[in-house]
């Protein structure tokens, strides 16, 4: 019997949450261009050094665990896929990963220096809390005899790693402050509650095929993963949000993702904070309703492509 090479059909789907996570990613496509971020100038100039210096820097590693996310993450989750459909929705994610990556790099080019941006890729590079999580998860991703492991490393990574930076542009967007900003950090979330919540059902699968004492082993590590990182996190978030007062809160905020991030997995919580104990001003901008801005592009969380029609004859015609 000779090799052959199995053509994709989409009109036969062996898991329907495949069909249905492509349809949703499609639906909600956009890119950061659209965004008319440079309206934020002049809410910009009106914070305060150490305000800036936050803004600046949580974006620096928000930018350094999406590129993980598009460079090593989906590759690695792809060597483990089910269904040719399960390899279609991972590159689609993968290039959403890369867009989020970029859009920050167009937030830094309308609000900071370039000698600004320099300092915050070279901190974002070097800085020792920020590399210790990118550097456990990219390890995790290479360990190609873990592939349940790499799935948790995933989530914990996006519905979980990732916040302590987006608190920031959402507690802004509640105080009326850097809109745009936040409308790109609103449109990334809707994007990775989707990723996180796929890349957890995958999960669930394999978790729910392993033998009791498997399930246990990796139940046990995966908490003690979750508390390793969250103890680098509590460094981080001091590190970062100590000189304006808001590491509390963001430390609040992340443990309730913590627990979002286990639940994806199948999991009980973790912490005790529910979403009642979050910043209602933050808690508040994690939802994704439409926000159109421009009313004739109609950019916005809610995005909308436009109606497309044929060309005529008649369009090429001069009046």
């Amino acid at each position: 019997m000779t090799d052959s090479y199995k053509a994709i059909n989409w009109d036969a789907i062996d898991d329907q949450i495949d069909k249905a996570t492509w349809e949703k990613l499609t639906e909600q496509f956009w890119l950061d261009t659209r965004i008319p971020v440079s309206n934020d100038t002049d809410d910009w100039r009106t914070l305060d050094t150490d305000h800036q210096w936050v803004v600046g820097h949580v974006f620096g590693g928000l930018t350094l665990l999406d590129t993980l996310q598009s460079q090593d993450g989906m590759a690695s989750l792809r060597k483990d896929t089910r269904t040719q459909h399960e390899t279609a929705v991972l590159n689609n994610i993968q290039f959403m990963e890369s867009v989020h990556a970029k859009s920050y790099s167009t937030i830094f080019s309308t609000l900071n220096t370039p000698d600004e941006i320099d300092e915050i890729f070279e901190w974002s590079d070097t800085e020792e809390f920020l590399q210790k999580k990118a550097l456990r998860i990219r390890n995790l991703y290479h360990d190609d005899g873990n592939p349940l492991k790499k799935k948790v490393a995933n989530v914990f990574l996006e519905t979980f790693l990732f916040y302590s930076g987006f608190f920031t542009p959402l507690y802004y967007l509640g105080h009326n402050k850097l809109a745009n900003v936040a409308e790109i950090i609103k449109l990334i979330l809707r994007d990775e509650s989707v990723h996180g919540t796929y890349i957890g059902y995958k999960f669930q699968i394999g978790f729910n095929q392993l033998g009791a004492n498997a399930q246990k082993e990796l139940h046990d590590w995966m908490y003690d993963f979750m508390y390793e990182l969250y103890a680098n996190e509590e460094k981080y978030t001091h590190l970062v949000y100590d000189q304006v007062g808001w590491t509390d809160e963001v430390l609040t905020f992340i443990r309730y993702n913590a627990n979002k991030a286990l639940m994806n997995l199948g999991q009980d919580p973790l912490f005790a904070d529910t979403a009642d104990s979050v910043n209602p001003i933050v808690m508040n901008g994690i939802s994704t309703s439409t926000a159109n801005h421009d009313f004739f592009s109609q950019v916005g969380n809610g995005y909308l492509l436009g109606n497309v029609e044929a060309m005529s004859d008649d369009d090429y015609k001069l009046y």
